[in-house]
């Protein structure tokens, strides 16, 4: 692995750990040359995921248009970033893991809605009055007895 410091080739791993549920291997690396340390992260190179968008378009899956969702879903609660990078990464994981190359918008939609309705019930109104496009009042208020009647079925 090349240094970042010195550029040069040499390096040796002091250390490596599991990361990210084991997602990715983080290694501390010591350059044989200037002596520096650094870290890298080695991780498996998945296919592309390409989203179909209602209109038939398709497009490269980002994980980051999950991450943006939730998190404006999640403005001003007392909910951590890394609970909500967490939350995203179980999401995305989903999607790898039960899906095919090719995955409609809407089944993505479905799924951040599942997992939001037993994250944060607030979040998940707030991003379900813009992934349904509540037309009105009435829209909303089903949506909320909807949530109403799941929490009382799990009690």
């Amino acid at each position: 692995m090349k240094c970042p410091y010195c550029k040069q080739n040499d390096s040796r791993v002091i250390d490596s750990r599991s990361a990210d549920d084991g997602a990715t291997i983080r290694r501390r690396r010591e350059c044989t040359s200037c002596g520096r340390r650094f870290t890298t992260y080695e991780v498996v190179e998945r296919q592309p995921l390409m989203v179909v968008k209602n209109d038939g378009r398709r497009e490269v899956f980002k994980r980051e248009k999950i991450l943006n969702g939730i998190i404006r879903a999640c403005d001003k609660r007392d909910i951590s970033l890394e609970s909500i990078t967490s939350l995203t990464n179980d999401i995305e994981r989903d999607i790898r893991n039960t899906m095919e190359q090719e995955v409609p918008a809407s089944e993505i939609g479905k799924l951040v809605m599942s997992k939001l309705k037993n994250f944060d019930e607030v979040a998940y109104i707030r991003f379900a009055s813009v992934y349904r496009k509540f037309a009105d009042i009435s829209s909303f208020m089903e949506e909320l007895q909807e949530l109403q009647a799941h929490k009382e079925q799990e009690k």
